[in-house]
């Protein structure tokens, strides 16, 4: 029987579902069919600020849960921290680079671009990073898909000198050379669970459950459970400036997650940065216990602004 596949209608997000549904029929030899769900976000051109946490989901979510579809790929950044119990997240595949990428007129690297050069991004995380670097940037704010973002900076109507986006996207897109700069975590630190999916279904169909625990890349899932419990204990949405990046290596006792976050004044000025250690099996609690650390540092005076 051929499974339905539930993704929004974007070129990125029917590439990842494709993707995952050759990974899927690869391991299993089931069929899947690809199910495009148009989202509020999709139909809006406000900022996403403005949209709110979820707006990407919630159509699909539905579409889930009245048993339209019966999977749904997800990019995890996307997802509310709170999970609906009717819902279960039964695979986290294998992560693409969660950093940040450059695309800049003439080749341009991030600190090549002159004084004043115009630079679009649509995550006030990005922006509040980018003002924190000091380096004279006008950063607009800009909505529209991967290829619409390159195209305003190498298209024939090109009106930005440069934008920044998720590598995980651009090279999911097979768009990679045109990437000036992978932005080391340093100078731009990534969102929670960037360059990762999820892939959902229904919480109580646990022959899928099963089926698609196949997908499952566990060392990907502890570093994102780290990065989101972090982002859920600041009670902070998608859209905040936050940022959280965790890796996974091999230290004395086995493996361990090194766990770094921040959150960023929306102009720069202020910022809290913080890290934790601990196992993969703690991640959760790494994530909560670096978010304690962020509040009482003040992290949250700095989240009001969102705008």
């Amino acid at each position: 029987m051929t499974l339905r596949l539930g993704t929004r209608g974007s070129a990125l997000a029917l590439t990842q579902s494709q993707m995952v549904a050759d990974a899927l029929t690869a391991a299993t030899g089931r069929p899947v069919e690809l199910v495009r769900i148009v989202t509020p976000g999709d139909r809006s051109s406000a900022p996403v600020a403005q949209l709110g946490v979820g707006v990407f989901v919630s159509a699909l979510r539905d579409a889930l849960l009245a048993g339209e579809i019966d999977f749904a790929v997800h990019s995890y950044k996307d997802l509310p921290t709170a999970e609906p119990p009717s819902l279960h997240i039964a695979a986290v595949p294998v992560r693409e680079d969660p950093r940040d990428a450059l695309i800049a007129r003439d080749g341009l690297t991030l600190a090549e671009l002159p004084p004043g050069s115009t630079i679009g991004t649509g995550a006030v995380r990005r922006i509040a990073q980018l003002h924190a670097l000091g380096l004279e940037l006008q950063v607009t704010p800009i909505r529209g898909n991967v290829d619409s973002r390159i195209a305003r900076v190498l298209g024939p109507e090109a009106d930005l000198d440069a934008v920044v986006l998720a590598r995980a996207g651009v090279a999911r897109l097979g768009r990679f050379a045109e990437i000036t700069e992978t932005l080391d975590p340093m100078l731009m630190l990534p969102a929670p669970a960037q360059g990762a999916l999820a892939v959902e279904c229904r919480a109580d169909d646990t022959d899928l459950i099963e089926l698609l625990s196949v997908l499952d890349h566990a060392p990907t899932r502890a570093a994102v459970v780290a990065e989101r419990s972090m982002l859920a204990t600041l009670e902070a949405g998608c859209s905040a400036p936050v940022a959280a990046h965790a890796e996974i290596a091999e230290g004395d006792d086995g493996d361990e997650i090194y766990l770094r976050g921040a959150v960023i004044s929306l102009d720069g000025v202020r910022a809290v940065r913080l890290s934790r250690t601990g196992t993969p099996a703690g991640a959760a609690e790494i994530g909560k216990a670096l978010a304690i650390d962020l509040l009482d540092a003040g992290a949250d005076t700095l989240m009001g602004s969102t705008e």
